[in-house]
């Protein structure tokens, strides 16, 4: 599919009434699914601190034991992901990758290597070595907070991409300096997304997989819409405001915005994406979304594009084929899209 046929603008008057709900800032346009009049079955499952969603048509074969499979997968993801759960396979990494190389399972690895190569791409706006920053700021326990100048320099210098050696021969992680540590909470909803969709082409079935306020994959089609599965963006202040539509038919989009967590400070709101260049939260973006072949690469772009602001996007889509992007710098502003519909 070419990129420019991803984004549509939308017609409001029409899509008032054509919406399917998910929480927050997706959601599920169903004008496509009403003329194949199909019922549709919904599953969701609590994980990673919000709710997963699957789609399947009504009559998919064995539809309640895909979804089972579907959710039992993303648990997985989470216990090896999860920096919350010491036992999990990234905290054993970043307990030992100091001192020693750390060989890790194979879908880990391939999400390091993702992870590495989209820091270089986007010029260190995405870094999955941030975690310290992310201490720091008291965004992974709490509270929120405004760091010292010592504690931010300290934080920043134990992060860093540019510090994790991967070895593909022996399939291992080494950090190269002491303090470092992954987080991949820019990254995983996306990549649980992906693992889990391979269940569905596994079985034959197209399905719509819906990961809390930020991502979303589109498996196949629906019956009788060959475009693809309809998802309207609305604004983050205004829920009766839609910014764009985008047909998704196995590709993936990822939002990123600073609307629900963030601390006041100084007559500031600031937001929770933090830029790993400066160690202070991003500033400029009210919204960002990024679509892509894979949910992962989504969700890791969402957050790169509300650091690196329009220009630096508008570059990276020229560049990179199937990647589109849609910004909202502020609630005032109208939405920017790159490459324009």
């Amino acid at each position: 599919m070419d990129r420019r046929e991803f984004l549509s603008l939308p017609n409001l008057a029409e899509s008032a009434g054509q919406l399917l709900g998910f929480a927050g800032e997706l959601a599920l346009e169903t004008t496509s699914l009403a003329e194949t009049e199909l019922a549709w079955l919904r599953f969701s499952h609590p994980a990673m601190a919000t709710t997963f969603e699957l789609v399947l048509p009504f009559g998919t074969p064995e539809a309640f034991a895909i979804a089972d499979e579907v959710f039992a997968c993303i648990d997985a993801i989470e216990a090896q992901l999860s920096v919350y759960r010491d036992d999990s396979e990234v905290s054993e990494i970043n307990r030992r990758a100091a001192q020693e190389p750390v060989v890790v399972e194979e879908g880990l690895f391939c999400l390091l290597q993702l992870a590495l190569r989209l820091h270089r791409e986007t010029e260190g706006a995405f870094d999955c070595a941030s975690h310290r920053l992310i201490e720091c700021w008291g965004f992974f326990r709490g509270p929120p907070r405004v760091p010292s100048v010592e504690e931010r320099q300290q934080a920043l210098a134990q992060s860093g991409s540019r510090w994790v050696v991967l070895d593909e021969s022996q399939r291992s992680v080494r950090f190269l300096r002491p303090g470092i540590a992954l987080n991949f909470g820019s990254i995983g909803k996306g990549y649980a997304l992906d693992q889990a969709a391979e269940i569905l082409r596994r079985r034959g079935v197209c399905g719509l997989l819906h990961g809390g306020r930020s991502s979303v994959l589109g498996v196949g089609h629906p019956p009788g819409c060959p475009a693809g599965w309809c998802v309207a963006i609305r604004h983050p202040h205004d829920q009766e405001r839609l910014l764009a539509e985008v047909r998704l038919r196995e590709n993936a989009l990822g939002t990123s915005a600073a609307t629900f967590r963030y601390l006041e400070w100084a007559g500031r709101r600031l937001g929770h994406i933090l830029d790993p260049r400066t160690g202070w939260p991003a500033s400029g973006m009210l919204s960002a979304t990024a679509i892509a072949s894979t949910a992962a690469e989504a969700d890791a772009l969402a957050t790169a594009f509300f650091i690196m602001g329009p220009d630096k996007v508008r570059q990276f889509c020229e560049a990179h084929a199937g990647i589109a992007a849609i910004l909202l710098p502020d609630a005032a502003s109208a939405p920017q899209y790159f490459p324009p519909p």
